[in-house]
């Protein structure tokens, strides 16, 4: 017992989670696919059956206008926050496809980007800076990633 009470002192700080920051999402609804980058947090939260993507600055704890981005006919699938909580990637449905797109928030803009070769988007990741794109793609029944380069 001893020895588990000074194993216990030598490793430090623990993990602990933010108590505070934890209920207010949890009055976002459900919440999954988290992307945290910097004082940003992205996620995909839902009730009443339906989802958004939301975005929280971490540093005052309060969602962030996101004008054009979630449309009522829309399922998000996965979403990443760059570190400066300017853009976002997107895997969304819409009218029975998948699909990848690019939100700027300055600009309250999205741009569609294709797969090429063709393939269907699961999985997003947007490097911290902005410019280079992670996509889990499915092509003829094989996961793959691919690298997409941002101007």
């Amino acid at each position: 017992m001893l020895l588990a009470v000074v194993l216990v002192g030598c490793l430090g700080p623990q993990p602990r989670p933010d108590n505070s920051l934890n209920r207010q999402l949890e009055q976002l609804g459900t919440s999954r696919d988290p992307s945290l980058s910097g004082p940003w947090l992205a996620l995909i939260n839902g009730e009443g059956g339906r989802e958004r993507v939301s975005l929280i600055d971490l540093r005052n704890r309060r969602p962030v206008p996101l004008p054009g981005l979630n449309r009522p006919d829309t399922q998000p699938i996965s979403v990443s926050v760059d570190g400066r909580g300017e853009q976002l990637a997107l895997v969304r449905q819409l009218e029975g496809r998948t699909e990848l797109v690019l939100y700027r928030r300055s600009s309250q803009s999205l741009r569609l980007i294709a797969m090429a070769p063709a393939g269907v988007p699961r999985q997003v990741q947007i490097r911290a800076d902005g410019r280079e794109l992670a996509v889990q793609v499915s092509r003829s029944g094989l996961w793959q990633v691919d690298l997409i380069q941002l101007p």
